[in-house]
């Protein structure tokens, strides 16, 4: 039986020219940090990981060193318990499952019970852009192949998001499935500006549902329950069919618990290597599609987050549990290679598809030449 020998963190930066506008953040990005944590075994296998920095985590490091690494569970609750005491530990899990995957030689998303490898995917936008701009992208994601495509609220004005809304609308018609992320559920460190309340959610939902928008995301503060609920239930009442979403940044099962059990989302997107893990996340997947709702990861990150969520969507609710999976993609400040440096090969969608690896665990090959050219003491955004 191997046994954990080691655990190493790395940081990386890319830097990004043109920088990356993101639409949640207000000051555009200069670089893309990317921390890798590698678990290594007694038999030379490597399971990889990426996500949150990691700061701090080698002074915990010692709990898993010279433990059986098939043992998920008893991992992941000294990772849960690491997350109380110290950030948001999941990348390590993921390099766990990795790893398992490679003993078991199984891909990660058939240890969790998958049947099928293919999802279907849509671009999610980044940028705030003009409504020709916006028109213009709407064109390349359909010419992409894709069938949907998130779009990002935030702009100076309400009215501003409304009008390139219309103007996607206008430009491809029905031919493509409308999502709209409001960000509201969290912000960034330097970002002081209040989330909305429900009157406003409520004024932007009814103007969303006049353009047949599929869900909208993140409408309110992850906190607002009250508001959650109270804002599907105008929907509903008022015979609309807009999916609330949610759930990106939710860190607890419990928080998950309280929005299933208010009937606060419709839609909900939890994030592998920000929260729970493969094994915890899988668990509340499964209660949700249980209950009749959605389940669908969010992705935004390196490619390494995004393929292990792109197992866990194919591992637990799959293409019909999920209906969608998010694929970031707003060249050209966010390309794939970009957004997937630290491997060796991009990740590739075909006509809004993707179908996994059978590789054992997550099937990906960092590349160590460009990872020692990005190499960095920090990983920070500016």
């Amino acid at each position: 039986m191997s046994r954990i020998v080691a655990i190493d963190i790395s940081h990386h930066q890319l830097p990004l020219d043109p920088p990356f506008p993101a639409s949640w953040d207000p000051q555009p990005r200069t670089r893309f940090p990317v921390t890798i944590v590698r678990v290594r075994d007694s038999d030379g296998r490597v399971g990889i990981g990426s996500g949150d920095a990691l700061h701090g985590f080698g002074d915990y490091a010692r709990f898993f060193l010279g433990e059986d690494p098939l043992d998920l569970q008893q991992h992941a609750t000294r990772l849960a318990n690491v997350a109380f005491h110290s950030g948001r530990p999941w990348p390590v899990d993921v390099a766990l499952w990795d790893l398992a995957g490679q003993i078991r030689g199984e891909p990660v998303w058939k240890m969790l019970g998958g049947a099928d490898a293919r999802l279907r995917l849509y671009a999610s936008t980044a940028v705030h852009r003009s409504s020709e701009e916006m028109r213009d992208v709407a064109r390349q994601v359909l010419a992409a192949g894709f069938g949907a495509m998130k779009v990002r609220f935030g702009r100076p004005a309400i009215e501003d998001d409304l009008e390139a809304l219309a103007a996607i609308r206008g430009e491809v018609g029905d031919q493509l499935t409308l999502m709209v992320d409001c960000n509201q559920g969290w912000r960034m460190p330097w970002d002081t500006s209040a989330p909305w309340d429900l009157a406003t959610a409520w004024k932007v939902a009814q103007r969303l549902m006049d353009h047949g928008v599929h869900w909208m995301e993140e409408p309110l503060h992850r906190g607002d329950y009250v508001g959650m609920r109270g804002l599907r239930q105008r929907v509903r009442t008022n015979g609309g069919s807009l999916l609330i979403a949610g759930g990106e940044m939710t860190r607890e099962p419990y928080e998950f618990a309280e929005l299933l059990h208010r009937d606060c989302l419709d839609v909900f997107q939890p994030d592998v290597v920000c929260t729970g893990g493969f094994g915890g996340l899988a668990a509340i997947g499964r209660e949700v599609i249980a209950a009749g709702k959605l389940f669908t990861p969010h992705t935004w990150g390196n490619g390494i987050g995004v393929l292990a969520n792109l197992h866990l969507a194919a591992g637990v609710p799959g293409q019909a549990g999920s209906q969608w999976v998010e694929w970031p993609l707003d060249p050209p400040e966010w390309t794939v290679e970009r957004r997937d440096y630290p491997l060796q090969r991009p990740l590739s969608a075909e006509h809004g598809w993707i179908t996994l690896p059978s590789d054992p665990g997550l099937g990906c090959v960092l590349d160590e030449a460009v990872l020692a050219s990005t190499a960095s003491a920090q990983a920070t955004f500016h």
